[in-house]
């Protein structure tokens, strides 16, 4: 098929994930002062979007703690950098199973599982323009972890992301997730003009090899936006790859702690290394401004206490 280039685009930097990076670099960001200036400095590198988690600030552990969410809002609305705020509602669904002979009952020290209302409790409170959808179940890297989504879970935080005024973007991990983010279009759970972010190469998703792309690129309507990563030496391909695919790119500390071999990134590093690529491609870099009226958002202060 002939390529279909983006030359207007908008890139979304993942700040700081829910993986066990917080000893791997000093420069993934633990408190949300710290995450909090990451992400204002991603955006004055050129990043439209910052993609937000939050840590535990003396361990760096993953949290859920909706305090965390609001103060890291309250940061970054505060400042006078303006960028488009999408907070994770992926955390919650945490599955970890017994030995393969004893697999119930499951394993307290990974498992966390709340209710659709606890984990969209911060995405209400602090209305957020985006918030993150992972459309499915899948096994997730460790051997005995599965990240569990279940279509009913999917369509109570949908309804609930809607009604609250907060755009989702749907995480696809391979293509049936795409597939059912369809049919929750279909069932007016989501609203026609979706947005998607294809993740590749997250083990046990989809592979990060170019076949496999194309075919993620192509289950997607042409009336949705949507970005594309890769997970770390791959990073920057990726971001190539999605602007000469039509799409939208994502960098940032949570997929990718590198720069160079051997040089620890930081998220604005790795965004100017992205608007360098995206440019020298004769793409223009788009701005939070431009990335609402394109999305249909909203920018709005957390809820009132």
């Amino acid at each position: 098929m002939p390529l279909s280039m983006n030359r207007e685009v908008f890139i979304t930097c993942a700040v700081t994930g829910s993986g066990g990076t917080q000893d791997r670099s000093p420069h993934v960001p633990r408190s949300p002062e710290q995450i909090a200036k990451s992400a204002i400095d991603a955006a004055k590198a050129g990043a439209a979007i910052v993609h937000c988690h939050v840590r535990d600030p003396e361990s760096g552990k993953p949290s859920r703690d909706p305090k965390l969410y609001r103060e890291v809002t309250e940061r970054v609305r505060d400042s006078a950098t303006d960028v488009v705020l999408n907070l994770t509602a992926g955390m919650g669904g945490d599955m970890v199973f017994g030995p393969v002979e004893s697999p119930l009952p499951l394993n307290p020290a990974g498992t966390d599982m709340g209710g659709a209302t606890n984990r969209m409790e911060h995405v209400v409170d602090c209305l957020p323009e985006i918030c993150t959808l992972d459309c499915g179940t899948m096994n997730f890297a460790e051997a005995d972890y599965v990240m569990t989504n279940t279509p009913g879970m999917l369509r109570a935080m949908g309804r609930m992301m809607t009604e609250a005024g907060v755009k989702p973007e749907i995480e696809a991990f391979d293509t049936g997730h795409l597939w059912f983010a369809k049919e929750l279009v279909k069932e007016g759970v989501l609203a026609p003009n979706a947005l998607v972010q294809l993740c590749m190469g997250v083990p046990w998703g989809a592979p990060n090899d170019l076949n496999t792309f194309m075919a993620m690129v192509n289950a997607v309507p042409s009336d949705w936006n949507w970005s594309a990563f890769s997970l770390g030496r791959d990073q920057m391909a990726y971001a190539a790859a999605a602007v000469l695919a039509g799409g939208n790119v994502r960098v940032g500390l949570e997929d990718n702690l590198w720069l160079g071999k051997g040089q620890l990134a930081t998220n604005a590093q790795l965004v100017e290394r992205a608007v360098t690529i995206i440019e020298n491609m004769g793409a223009r870099i788009i701005t939070p401004a431009e990335v609402r009226a394109r999305l249909g958002l909203t920018k709005r202060a957390p809820r009132a206490r």
